[in-house]
């Protein structure tokens, strides 16, 4: 690998407390590095353009193995490095699921051959994700797993949970769950409120997530282990964050994109690729949202993105899967939504996108210091364009930003040093 100087760009650093203009280097081991220790760089003028370390999402469905009809870990991670993120949490979901070593190995072995990206894996937390027996966790632990799951489903056996939650703390996994109580959910397929009234639709209360982020904040509290709330979209879970976290208890959220900018309201033009679990909420609850990241309740900017076929999502309403893709909007959905419109700054949303998702996985010193790998996004800050879903990495369409106009462009990623997207 040749060595290189990024030079003249707006260094954004969150790890480290930086925000000026300079150069970096990237020495021939893919590792940043002083300028004048390089001896013979190559210069990358970032004139204009904003350097940041790589983003990291810790809620992805690459649907390998299982569904690569819907996404392959090569169409997963290239859409991940389109959209600046150079590390990915994939979430364990797939067919077989991964409670096992060799689920586990066998997704080093993919990820090895096809990723462009850094896969990181995440384990079950029960066998099978059925929430009856607890997975290996020792086990997935040696296998090289970050974080445990059951995403997509959510253990409604309180004992249960509070074991796993014990054992994860033991092998010092962190917890990532689906906060959702299923009997208060079930044969709901949109938010409960004035909108599924008018529509005639069944509806998902917020209820039934706010009683298990209250469960998970009272194991949390009592096992003194760390439990991250996934996709969080009530006003009451921010409500109940907000106090737990200033009590000290080791407890983190998450928004998602679509969050922060749709509603239930959007159910009215009955789009299949407007229904995800948990629903889009209310206004109020949105604005609830956007309070939690403009205060910090919310340290979190991830996707859950979830491929599906075209033809999975043509079908009735109530019949369609949840879940649409969002590797390739995240940014510029919020860079349009919080930093054009003054909620927060572009340093604090890179840092929801950096070092809040490496805090929650254990990863140390995320920053672009040197000696560290030369995981980098780089972003054309004054570009607008119109979201075009036909131009997406993903090999899925699912996606209702499609015509969206944004501000914000990813035009370049770089994993170890060697550059992965160029817009």
């Amino acid at each position: 690998m040749n060595e290189y100087i990024l030079k003249n760009a707006r260094i954004i650093d969150p790890g480290r407390n930086i925000d000026c203009k300079g150069d970096i280097g990237v020495d021939a081991e893919g590792r940043f590095a002083e300028p004048a220790a390089l001896k013979a760089p190559k210069s990358v003028d970032l004139s204009g353009k904003v350097l940041s370390p790589g983003f990291i999402d810790i809620h992805v469905h690459l649907r390998h193995p299982g569904n690569t009809l819907a996404e392959t870990i090569a169409t997963g991670t290239a859409a991940a490095a389109a959209g600046g993120f150079t590390s990915i949490v994939a979430m364990p979901n797939t067919k077989p699921a991964a409670d096992t070593v060799g689920a586990i190995e066998l997704l080093h072995r993919l990820t090895a051959r096809e990723a462009v990206v850094r896969v990181l894996p995440c384990g079950c937390m029960t066998v099978g994700s059925a929430g009856e027996e607890m997975a290996p966790i020792g086990s997935l632990k040696s296998a090289g797993v970050v974080a445990l799951s059951d995403d997509g489903k959510c253990v409604q056996d309180h004992a249960l949970m509070r074991h796993i939650v014990e054992y994860a703390k033991a092998f010092g996994l962190p917890i990532l769950d689906h906060c959702e109580e299923a009997k208060l959910s079930e044969g709901g397929v949109m938010h409960e409120g004035k909108w599924s009234v008018l529509l005639g639709m069944n509806g998902i209360p917020a209820a039934a997530e706010e009683i298990i982020i209250a469960r998970n904040i009272i194991f949390a509290r009592k096992i003194n282990w760390k439990i991250h709330m996934q996709h969080v979209s009530t006003k009451g879970s921010v409500r109940m964050l907000r106090a737990a976290r200033a009590e000290g208890v080791p407890v983190t959220g998450e928004a998602t994109p679509h969050h922060l900018t749709l509603t239930d309201e959007c159910i009215k033009k009955f789009d299949t690729n407007y229904k995800m679990n948990p629903p889009l909420r209310s206004e109020e609850d949105r604005l609830a949202l956007i309070e939690g990241v403009s205060d910090d309740t919310i340290t979190v900017i991830a996707t859950d993105h979830a491929p599906h076929t075209r033809t999975a999502k043509m079908v009735e309403f109530d019949y369609a899967p949840c879940g649409i893709i969002g590797l390739e909007t995240a940014f510029p959905l919020c860079f349009t939504e919080l930093v054009k419109k003054e909620v927060i700054s572009l340093p604090r949303l890179i840092k929801k996108m950096t070092v809040g998702p490496a805090e929650v996985i254990g990863i140390d010193n995320y920053s672009m210091a040197p000696g560290n790998a030369a995981d980098f996004t780089v972003i054309d800050p004054e570009a607008e364009y119109v979201i075009d879903k036909e131009t997406f990495k993903s090999k899925s369409r699912n996606t209702p930003f499609d015509g969206r106009k944004v501000s914000g462009r990813v035009v370049m990623t770089a994993v170890g040093g060697k550059i992965v997207h160029q817009a």
